[in-house]
Formats: C-alpha cells, structure tokens, sequence
C-alpha cells in the first residue's frame, strides 16, 4: 500500500525557458542597462572636459559646446517622436498578431512572444526613449568657455547611434512580422522547433529492467495547470542521495489538478525523499511549451491544419503545408526509441524514468483529426496518401501497423462518402503537392 503526500511545485523551473516565454524581462533589463550607459558617457564627459580645461585648450571646448547643441535639436526631436513611434509600431503589431492567431491558430502567438528581433526592438526602442530624456537633462546653457560646463558630447553621439539602431531593427521588425503572417515560414518555425526539442530528447534503448517496489506517490498541491518541465538533474541527484528510483506519471504536456499523483518513489519506504526538494524540480504552468514537449510541434502544426480545412477557412493549401511538416517530423523519428526515458545517475543507475509519447502516439497526434475532415478536400486526401507512402517506405517493420491503419481508414472514409468511382479514384491519389 503506497502512501501519498503533497508538493506544490514552482512555477519558474527552468528560469531560462520562462523569462523567453515572457516579454517583460528583456525591456525592463534594458531599462536598466541604458541607465548604466548613460552613467558610463556622463563620466566620460566629465573626464573629456576636465582634461581640457587643464590644458587650457578652450578652443575644443567651444567646439564641443557648439557640436552638442546643434546635436540638443536632435536629441529633443528623438524623445519627443519616441514614444509616438512605439505606440503607432506595436499597435499594427497587434493588429498582425491577431490576424494570425485567427488566421491558423492562437498557439502562435507565443512565436510572436518568443521572437528574439520582437524583444530587441521594443527594448531598444524605450531605451532610446528613456535615454534621450536623460541627455536632455544633461545639457547645461553656460556657454561661456573659461567657465567648462556640462557638455553631454558622448550622451549625444551615444543616443544617435541608438536612433540609428533603432531604425534598423525596425526595418527588421516590420520583415519579421510580414514573414510570421505567411503560412510557410509559421510551420516552419513550429517545426524547427518541434526538431531542437528532439535533439535534446536523449536517444536511449528500452531498459527493460524492472522497477523496485512503489513506495509513495507525490501528488500535486496548488493550482491546476499543465506540466510544463521538470528538472531533471535535480530529480536525480534527489533520487541518489535517498537510493530510490523516481517515476514521473503524467507526461509533460499533461493537465494536472491539486491531488493528481505526479511523481512515484521506488525503493525503500524509509528514503523517501522530502516534498520539499522535490517540488522546486517539477514546473506548472498555464501551457504547455517546446522545452521538453514532443508532441507539442504535431499538436501545432495539427491545429493549423484543421483550422484551414474548416468551412469558414477553406484553405486546403495550407493544410497541406502542415501535413508536408507533419510527415517532416515524423520521418525523423521514424528511427528513434521513443516512449519512456531512463535518466541514470554517474555510477549508470536509473534514477528517474519519463513517460513519453511512443511513435503510435505521435502517428494518431499527427495524422488522426487531419484525415478525419480530409474527405472532402481531395487536396489534402491526396497529399496524406502520398505521405502514408512516403513514411512506409522506410519506418521499421514494426511501426508500419499505425500508419496503414490512417491509410486504410482514409480510404474507406473516401470511399464510403464520395459517390462517383473517378472521384474516389483521383482522391486517393497520391500526391506531393495534393493537386500538383
């Protein structure tokens, strides 16, 4: 009999993957760093002047004086068109981010949130605002040059190059956005995605090796959410200094409530580890992400799919695309082990094992919603039967089952609801490009 207690786990684990699935840290650290900045050109200011008054080379004084006022005119034009900039920029952005949450899924927008060129931007953007004000608040009237005043000449030359900055990646902005509206370059974000979480998945063989006894379950304590990571390396070294072996239940991706068991504890009932280390090792989240997920680039590419076969989209090129990147996916795992990881400690003992999707699994994620609404788009019947032959060419015997089951479930799906024989013929054709 298993006995059960509670860990509530932190909702930032690991830290890199939820400050890129936030867009306030890059511009408040930005904030932050132009602050230092500007300190840094202050002082350097200080330091030009006070070299130059005891040289008494007043000359380049008034020069500098004369250089940093005509620069006033456009340092004031900068912080006063700034903010208006940003407001009117972002502003379309959301208009675009709305179209193609509506366009192919809301899942996208996260690509938006994600997007590096996006952070950078607005960052850059308010710093510029932010250090405008400042240089402007530098500026000293006294001109009079026996009597060096403050002559912000770095601030300024500074803040120009920050305007010039800014207008570049504005331009790369304005790219990126008009790309990520497009269809092609959104799945293929998704699936470059989708491909790095299966470079860090460790390929492993099976280890058939049975588990001790269960022991305890720890179940889940706070608020309900999706298991969106957990830390691996701190699970194990928890699990190695108790000698048990840890057994993750759900799968990441996985929706959880208060009480659902999350982890169970194999070994000895008297090393059972504490709910307190254990909980800063699991994270719960509000969605699911790329970090550790699967499954989640099909589920993606999925919604984009079935979005654009639907009767008030009606756009079967697009599913196509997804079903190309779908097939993409999947044939790069076609050779892989899949299902349960078994994380081993540095002596090679189990110490952790990770349910995960099999390849049945990720076959019906990929392919089961698609071919059901495929019947009437012969584009894109044709296009999953040319994708059914493609992947059977080359799966190992013993994944081909799930795949000529999607086949022959195609084909009796066109067959029993087209009623004309050429019809029927042309739809189960495969087909590349669908209708090519």
């Amino acid at each position: 009999m298993s006995s059960r207690t509670y860990l509530r786990p932190r909702p930032l684990s690991p830290l890199r993957e939820h400050l890129r699935d936030t867009f306030w840290f890059a511009p408040t650290f930005s904030l932050a760093l132009v602050v230092v900045v500007w300190l840094a050109a202050d002082s350097v200011d200080t330091l030009l002047l006070d070299a130059l008054r005891d040289d008494g080379d007043f000359a380049s004084v008034r020069a500098l004086q004369s250089w940093a006022e005509d620069a006033k005119v456009i340092v004031t034009t900068i912080a006063s068109a700034m903010m208006t900039f940003i407001g009117v920029v972002f502003s379309i952005s959301l208009v675009a981010v709305q179209m193609a949450a509506g366009n192919f899924s809301p899942r996208v927008v996260r690509i938006f949130i994600r997007s590096r060129t996006s952070k950078l931007t607005f960052s850059v953007f308010l710093s510029t605002f932010v250090l405008s004000l400042l240089v402007l608040g530098s500026y000293d009237s006294e001109t009079n040059p026996r009597r060096v005043a403050s002559v912000p000449f770095v601030q300024s030359g500074v803040t120009l190059l920050m305007m010039l900055l800014s207008l570049l990646l504005f331009i790369a902005y304005v790219t990126q956005t008009l790309q990520l509206m497009k269809v092609g370059p959104v799945v293929d974000r998704i699936t470059r995605e989708a491909m790095g979480v299966l470079d860090r998945v460790p390929a492993q063989e099976p280890d058939l090796a049975a588990l001790p006894p269960e022991v305890a379950r720890l179940g889940h304590r706070g608020r309900s959410g999706t298991l969106r990571d957990v830390h691996v390396a701190r699970l194990v070294r928890a699990a190695r200094r108790k000698g048990v072996v840890l057994r993750l239940i759900p799968r990441v991706g996985d929706f959880v409530v208060p009480g659902t068991p999350v982890l169970a504890v194999h070994g000895e009932r008297e090393a059972v580890p504490s709910p307190t280390i254990l909980r800063s090792a699991v994270s719960i989240g509000v969605e699911r992400t790329f970090h550790r997920d699967l499954g989640f680039g099909l589920r993606q590419l999925s919604d984009i799919g079935l979005r654009a076969m639907s009767a008030a989209v009606n756009d079967p090129t697009t599913a196509v695309q997804c079903i190309d990147r779908i097939v993409q996916f999947l044939a790069a795992v076609s050779h892989r082990p899949l299902g349960a990881l078994h994380h081993r400690d540095r002596r090679g003992a189990v110490r952790l094992v990770q349910d995960g999707p099999g390849w049945g699994d990720l076959v019906d994620l990929g392919f089961a919603e698609i071919r059901r609404h495929a019947v009437r788009d012969p584009q894109v019947s044709r296009r999953l039967m040319a994708g059914f032959d493609d992947l059977l060419r080359f799966v190992p015997p013993e994944r081909r089952e799930p795949l000529e089951r999607h086949r022959a479930l195609l084909v009796q799906a066109v067959e029993r609801t087209v009623p004309e024989a050429v019809d029927r013929a042309f739809a189960l054709e495969p087909d590349r490009q669908g209708i090519g």
